[in-house]
């Protein structure tokens, strides 16, 4: 029973490591996507820039901002692919830290639960070793 708990409490320890993992796989994987999304705004933003840009008079000067234009698009739209693709990414990291955060707690309870009965199996075998000593003190 001793080694039952002993193995209960491994796996216990193991389910923690790994939450505490994946926990800070879906950290990371947020911190992507937070990333990414503030590069998104700044590249917006950089174009509205370049779109109200006062003073452009000449044709070489406006030709020159509409193509830093298009490629700034271009840039925001190949971001958007990345950042859906790091939602997703960090949709499924949480959700792994959910399992691993559901199976620790399994183990949790396991673990509790065989400290449990390994109590009550050396409580039970101390009663019994008791009782003889009890009823030979009786009959002697």
């Amino acid at each position: 029973m001793n080694a039952l708990a002993l193995r209960r409490a491994r796996i216990t320890r193991v389910r923690q490591v790994q939450h505490l993992q994946a926990a800070s796989e879906a950290a990371t994987a947020e911190q992507k996507v937070e990333q990414l999304e503030g590069n998104a705004a700044r590249l917006a933003a950089l174009r509205l820039s370049l779109s109200f840009a006062p003073g452009l008079t000449s044709g070489a000067a406006l030709g020159s901002s509409s193509e830093l234009g298009l490629r700034l698009d271009h840039v925001r739209d190949g971001l958007a692919n990345a950042l859906g693709a790091a939602r997703s990414a960090a949709a499924d990291r949480v959700g792994e830290r959910i399992e691993a955060h559901i199976a620790r707690e399994s183990a949790h309870r396991l673990e509790t639960r065989a400290v449990a009965e390994l109590q009550q199996l050396i409580e039970d075998r101390l009663i019994a070793s008791i009782r003889p000593r009890v009823k030979e003190a009786r009959n002697g």
